[in-house]
């Protein structure tokens, strides 16, 4: 559509297409803030287990403060355009289960559940964005890694819950074995 309204009325008009873009501001309701405010319930004894749906399904996740830079590339082009931003890296929701519990010490497998009703009637199995163009044209690459990701986001939850993690930010590569 972004497209249709360029070409008809000369509009300076881009779009984007935003793979999963994370942060510690995401919703709760969105299945990688479920895990990580759910690692910091566990951690303060607000909570005891933590029900997901689909563990396998493979996510391309990046920051959402550079998904916000590239956006801003977008629009400083001289001429308008559509480009995909992503990290080019797929991670399954049980990799980030894992990772998150590991930056709090904890064994996700005493905590987490898999509940079918949670499965999405619709599920895609795969999201995995190229944005090879952003890279070309805009400069834009993404540059916070998986495991950085992750900790911040459950650093941030642990740290509105008053939670204390040790050594905050330390995540072993083991998390993705």
């Amino acid at each position: 559509m972004t497209r249709n309204y360029r070409e008809a009325y000369h509009l300076h008009a881009s779009s984007g297409i935003l793979f999963n873009h994370e942060s510690p501001r995401r919703g709760f309701e969105f299945v990688t803030r479920k895990i990580t405010s759910g690692v910091a319930r566990i951690l303060a004894g607000k909570a005891k287990t933590l029900k997901l749906g689909n563990l396998d399904a493979k996510r391309d996740w990046g920051h959402a403060r550079e998904y916000v830079q590239a956006m801003w590339l977008m629009m400083q082009q001289p001429e308008p355009d559509d480009f995909v931003i992503a990290t080019g890296e797929t991670h399954s929701v049980r990799e980030f289960v894992e990772a998150a519990f590991e930056i709090a010490q904890l064994d996700y497998r005493e905590f987490v559940t898999s509940d079918p009703d949670l499965f999405r009637p619709a599920e895609v199995n795969i999201l995995l964005g190229d944005s090879g163009k952003a890279n070309r044209q805009l400069g834009w690459k993404h540059k916070t890694n998986f495991l950085e990701l992750v900790s911040e986001m459950v650093e941030s939850d642990c740290q509105r819950l008053g939670v204390s993690l040790g050594t905050p930010g330390k995540v072993s590569s083991s998390a993705l074995a």
